[in-house]
């Protein structure tokens, strides 16, 4: 006769709930935000006249120095979410969430009209402002769009799913002494904090 399995009464969260995979969802799609201001996001072809040089290409980086700076407040806002309690966790989804819609907004504006983006670069290049050019933009702006938007709706789903997350800290113990650990639904990151504690994630 076969022996019964340990029970176990913590039950396994589905992968679209857990803290560690929308949390790493979000740190993967800002930095593949970031990633793509690393490209050129803006072809220039400027027209021949007073000046030599004929084709430019801007990088995301130059042509959106917001666009930049809005993923790294995302990736930190993600990071951030981690380790932050409920209140704090609305706070930084929140921060995460309208980086993004900041993103796809700045985004937008290159995309529709590249010309006014490359202005400055092209100015600075040729030394003489507003040359007439041709601009046409990459594909990377629309990969950019893509990424932000999916930061924000995973953000809002973390939103969502952070309200069953649990809060691991060094003062648990304190407080919960002689109370029974929560029975509720738990991931990767409880599992971690209950080892740290010396406790076994599976009783």
């Amino acid at each position: 006769m076969s022996e019964a399995l340990p029970h176990t009464t913590a039950q396994r969260v589905p992968f679209w709930q857990r803290k560690a995979s929308l949390i790493l969802l979000m740190i993967l799609a800002a930095l593949a935000v970031f990633g793509t201001t690393t490209q050129t996001w803006i072809h220039v072809g400027i027209a021949q006249g007073e000046v030599a040089q004929s084709d430019l290409n801007i990088a995301g980086n130059k042509a959106a120095v917001a666009v930049s700076a809005l993923a790294l407040v995302a990736l930190a806002g993600s990071l951030a979410t981690t380790i932050a309690g409920k209140i704090a966790r609305i706070v930084t989804s929140c921060i995460v969430f309208a980086s993004a819609a900041g993103i796809v907004a700045v985004v937008l504006g290159i995309v529709l009209d590249p010309a006014t983006a490359a202005m400055t670069e092209v100015g600075a290049a040729t030394g003489v402002e507003g040359v007439p050019s041709d601009a046409t933009t990459t594909i990377f702006p629309i990969l950019a769009i893509a990424a932000a938007t999916v930061l924000g709706l995973i953000t809002l789903l973390a939103l969502w799913a952070g309200r069953g997350w649990s809060v691991r800290t060094k003062y648990d113990a304190a407080k919960a002494t002689g109370e029974k650990e929560s029975e509720g639904p738990i991931d990767e990151i409880d599992h971690w904090h209950r080892l740290s504690r010396g406790e076994d994630p599976t009783e």
